[in-house]
């Protein structure tokens, strides 16, 4: 790879945000904002208002500026138009009550009756358009959607990480009618955060990849050990893992069609001088259970008619010294499966490891993917509780990512001590592949 080639790798993605646009160009003007608002729901209950509450601060700066801000986000997967249960209207009641003011309800997100409310609002007015996928036009990004979306509007903010990995007519196509376009808080601080952590984040780094299948994460553990110094291995997809380098795994989960990519992943590290970690030892079980018969055995001696769900205690040994000299760790995935107590010491002591390196090293680490910040959650001590604790007393970077399971960091009372929490679970992944975000890609550069 030539010189100019690094250095396009590790370029930094810089995009203008709100705070790069003067006074005279957010006064008065009508601002389409598409924000991340795909909250859990019970019925109409929001059960899990933190993707709300994180557009707040953008809404804020906007109001502050006098312009006039309407919201625009999907929420959940409508099939055939219009359904009443992916209504918007929960958001609307509940960011009024975080505003202090009311949020009009628009009933569309495209047409008269929007061009209407806007054309009527007030400076420091907000108002909430109807869920953009109502319309199949929102995800395949049609050119005349998109211009019906952006008629009434002066320019253009994305803060919604969680969607900017997808090409559609709310995060892409916008931005080809309205300009400026830019970053809200959001968008910027996770950028700042995961793309930074990334491309310029202190040696030595290790990668933690987890989960139960190679096909699922095989591009972004391409990408880390391409980036990282060290890439730990656990979950399910170990074991294919080990049927590449021909062991035995019982009745473990294994892809018989992803050896020969885990073969080339293993030759590939050790061309480039990586470390590739594998379990030394195993929890195997006869069967998938809470009641199952459990024993620990060297990988090499898995019986046959048992699976293995877990790493047993000389791996977590063997991650603990691999650690102890990183500034910079990326954890995506558990080590297993620690919804069943039997099965959650490998990825509990893992975080408790990585509790650690944070505190004593001030070491960086990027909690990143749903089932990551949930076992970080209900690991108790030995996780957030500690992360927060070290966050807190040593000034460490502990960032909290992915999906759904910010809900669980929020139960846990210590969301407030954790550096960033990234409200982007595909964003993210796509982001430490190296893969170019379309909603980011398509915002004005600095």
């Amino acid at each position: 790879m030539g010189n100019t080639a690094k250095k396009e790798e590790n370029k930094r993605i810089m995009k203008k945000s709100v705070k790069d646009l003067a006074d005279d160009e957010l006064k008065g003007k009508k601002v389409l904002i598409r924000c991340d608002l795909n909250v859990p729901l019970d019925g109409k209950t929001i059960t899990d208002d933190t993707r709300i509450r994180s557009s707040i601060p953008t809404i804020e700066y906007l109001k502050s500026k006098g312009a006039i801000t309407a919201v625009c986000s999907h929420l959940g997967r409508p099939k055939n138009g219009p359904e009443d249960k992916f209504s918007l209207g929960p958001c609307a009641e509940r960011m009024g009550e975080i505003l202090g003011q009311k949020v009009e309800m628009i009933s569309d997100c495209i047409g008269d009756d929007v061009a209407k409310a806007v054309d009527a609002a007030s400076e420091g007015d907000v108002i909430l358009l109807e869920n953009t996928r109502f319309y199949k036009e929102e995800t395949k990004n049609d050119d005349d959607f998109a211009q019906k979306l952006a008629a009434p509007f002066d320019l253009y903010v994305n803060d919604a990480f969680g969607s900017a990995h997808r090409a559609h007519a709310s995060t892409e196509g916008v931005t080809k009618i309205l300009s400026p376009c830019v970053s809200g808080f959001l968008l910027a601080k996770e950028l700042e955060y995961l793309d930074g952590a990334v491309t310029s984040g202190e040696k030595p780094m290790a990668a933690i990849v987890g989960g139960s299948k190679v096909s699922s994460k095989i591009t972004v553990l391409n990408a880390l050990v391409d980036k990282c110094d060290k890439i730990i291995i656990g979950g399910g997809m170990v074991f294919t893992f080990l049927k590449a380098k021909g062991l035995g795994v019982g009745t473990s989960l294994a892809e018989d069609d992803f050896i020969e990519t885990a073969k080339e992943v293993l030759a590939k590290a050790e061309k480039l001088g990586k470390d590739i970690l594998l379990p030394v030892d195993i929890v195997v079980a006869d069967a998938f259970s809470a009641e199952a018969n459990t024993q620990i055995v060297n990988v090499d001696n898995i019986p046959d008619g048992w699976m293995g769900l877990d790493n047993g205690p000389k791996t977590t040994e063997q991650q603990k010294e691999a650690l102890a000299d990183c500034k910079t760790v990326i954890m995506n995935g558990p080590m297993g499966v620690f919804e069943i107590e039997k099965f959650n010491k490998g990825t509990f002591g893992l975080v408790d490891i990585l509790a650690n390196i944070t505190k004593e090293n001030g070491a960086v680490t990027i909690i990143g993917g749903g089932d990551s910040v949930a076992a970080c959650e209900q690991s108790g001590k030995a996780g957030v509780d500690i992360l927060a604790n070290i966050t807190k007393e040593n000034g460490a970077v502990t960032i909290i990512g992915g999906g759904d399971s910010v809900a669980a960091c929020e139960q846990s009372g210590k969301a407030g001590d954790m550096s960033h929490i990234s409200t982007g679970g595909g964003a993210s992944l796509e982001l430490l592949e190296g893969k170019t975000l379309p909603g980011v890609a398509a915002l004005d550069d600095m």
